[in-house]
């Protein structure tokens, strides 16, 4: 007999509840500030056959959903392969390899088999970005590496935690590999006990509506979640769909690289094909297969976010592999760009080839960059790294303006509160306000970015820097303007300088007094800038955002009030 809707219903959203306490676990116990101020984690529930997604927290990075079922099945495959120990209740894998299906090094995993009755019922992991994990420079934010190994320490799959046991001489090997490791213990413990109460939780639910319900509601909302994703794809027009979106350099080449897309759509799938995208680069801006893969589903996301959050809405989404391509990553090609930045820029693409065929569903180019900041040295009260992200502007659309200093295109990720940065790191921040006039013309203006200043107080630091859209602003939509670049300007003992890669560098030597000014790119404008209404351009001026110079520039003849 098939499951009736209301039990259906709430068994979708007791799975959603048992992710959403993960996440909320994971970050109210975690030390570091990246995941519990900002949130950079993600929790989820996959199948014990081939790791595929059920549930994920909806507070979760989207970017991970992809990359979280990729990983889960590789652990699986090296299960039954014998190459992974096999696991017992208790156990808890720990990886980090960004080639089993990974991001960057930084990302750390963790999956645990979930059992009932001596049988693995599905696997619960998370994924946490950890502040450090080794490498060249503080952060693992290594604008220049041209090998994986110098990004840091690269894990396989290995037991971390034996019948609910940390082992010692694994962890042991871990502390010797990264800084700060006296830190580290706060953030696995979270991130341990994350899982803990995803299966206290799950237990509980399993227990009050059966196993056998609870699995058929799981396939139920597999091929529902399918059924949805086919129906809103099937908005979208016949044809081949188009775009390019362009990277600043890889760090190592001062040159730009291409993705370049084309969606073709039937009427019941989308094919996505990357060919003659850039090759293979020799900086850190090479991306993973996993991640290229999520990059497209979280631009799906972004389109269609009605369609639940299941493997069945990737069903119809056909990703042609980027053979040949710099977003289809081998060993041992650096990859530390890959999911903070590249991975937005792939979505970018799908934005801009999508606009033209859903431009009451698709908005103008976000941001599309982390703002990756790593600062790491010697402080006066002891070592440190701290790892800075931000947020930028998102792009205009057919209903509005875009937002302002709105969290990266991959994950609901925020910059930490300045007090929380000020009080655990010896930095001081002097400015944190919009970056006025970066938000792309347009009919609807795209949303501003944030501009901020920090100065180191004490000690001696190296500050390393992985962003984008320093070159080029992120894509306007049906003629509308290119948001604002990404700034970053470093003041060395009173003198100035801009990175040559603009917004990436690495170990530049910083002293007490120094400062790093960022500000972060706006969004693109939707719509003719002379179509916007004159009003809004007057109350942009009036507050601010644009001189009336700029206004008059960017808006024409919609500027006249100003």
């Amino acid at each position: 007999m098939a499951i009736d809707p209301i039990t259906l219903s709430v068994i979708q959203s007791g799975l959603q509840q048992v992710c959403d306490e993960m996440d909320l676990s994971f970050s109210r116990a975690a030390f570091s500030p990246v995941i519990a101020e900002a949130n950079d984690r993600s929790d989820g529930i996959y199948s014990a056959a081939d790791g595929s997604l059920i549930a994920q927290g909806s507070q979760g990075l989207p970017v991970f959903v992809g990359v979280m079922q990729y990983s889960t099945r590789t652990i699986i495959e090296m299960i039954a392969a014998g190459t992974v120990a096999a696991p017992q209740p208790g156990d808890i894998y720990i990886v980090n390899d960004p080639y089993l299906g990974g991001t960057h090094l930084m990302d750390v995993r963790f999956a645990m088999p979930f059992y009932r009755d001596g049988e693995i019922f599905c696997w619960l992991s998370n994924t946490g970005h950890w502040p450090d994990t080794g490498g060249a420079v503080p952060g693992g934010f290594s604008a220049s590496a041209t090998a994986v190994e110098q990004e840091g320490l690269r894990l396989p799959p290995v037991r971390l935690f034996k019948k609910g046991e940390l082992d010692p001489e694994i962890y042991a090997i871990i502390c010797s590999n990264i800084r700060v490791a006296d830190q580290r213990i706060g953030d696995v413990k979270a991130q341990a006990a994350a899982l803990l109460v995803g299966q206290a939780r799950l237990n509980r639910l399993l227990d009050r509506y059966g196993d056998a319900v609870v699995a058929e509601a799981i396939a139920e909302l597999r091929a529902r979640a399918a059924a949805q994703m086919r129906a809103a794809v099937a908005r979208v027009p016949k044809g081949v769909w188009r775009a390019s979106a362009w990277i600043d350099s890889d760090g190592v080449v001062d040159a730009p690289l291409e993705i370049r897309l084309a969606i073709t759509a039937d009427g019941e799938r989308l094919v996505f094909d990357f060919a003659g995208s850039s090759p293979p680069c020799a900086g850190p801006m090479n991306s993973v297969l996993a991640t290229t893969l999520s990059s497209v589903y979280l631009a799906m996301r972004h389109i269609f976010p009605e369609v639940p959050i299941s493997a069945g809405a990737f069903e119809p989404l056909e990703i042609l592999r980027p053979e040949g391509t710099f977003l289809d990553a081998r060993y041992p090609r650096p990859v530390s760009g890959c999911a903070a930045e590249v991975s937005q820029r792939i979505a970018e693409a799908v934005f801009a080839a999508l606009v033209e065929a859903l431009p009451d569903r698709v908005t103008a180019a976000p941001a599309g960059s982390s703002g990756n900041f790593a600062l790491g040295g010697e402080g006066p009260a002891g070592p440190f790294v701290m790892y800075q992200i931000s947020g930028g502007g998102y792009g205009g659309w057919a209903g509005g303006d875009g937002i302002s200093n709105g969290c990266s295109t991959i994950g609901i990720s925020k910059a930490p509160p300045v007090e929380i940065m000020e009080q655990q790191f010896p930095v001081l921040y002097h400015r944190y306000a919009l970056h006025e006039g970066s938000g792309g013309a347009g009919r609807h203006r795209g949303g501003f970015g944030l501009d901020y200043e920090v100065e180191l107080r004490g000690g001696t630091a190296r500050a390393s820097f992985v962003m984008d859209h320093g070159r080029f602003g992120p894509q306007g939509a049906l003629g509308g303007a290119d948001g604002g670049v990404n700034r970053v300007v470093v003041t060395r003992g009173g003198q100035a300088m801009v990175p040559a890669h603009l917004s990436k560098a690495q170990d530049i030597p910083l002293a007490a007094g120094d400062r790093v000014h960022v500000r972060t790119p706006g969004g693109g404008g939707y719509g003719d800038p002379q179509a916007r209404d004159p009003a809004l351009v007057a109350e942009d001026v009036r507050l601010g955002r644009y001189s009336a110079e700029e206004a008059r520039a960017l808006f024409g003849a919609a500027a006249r009030e100003v």
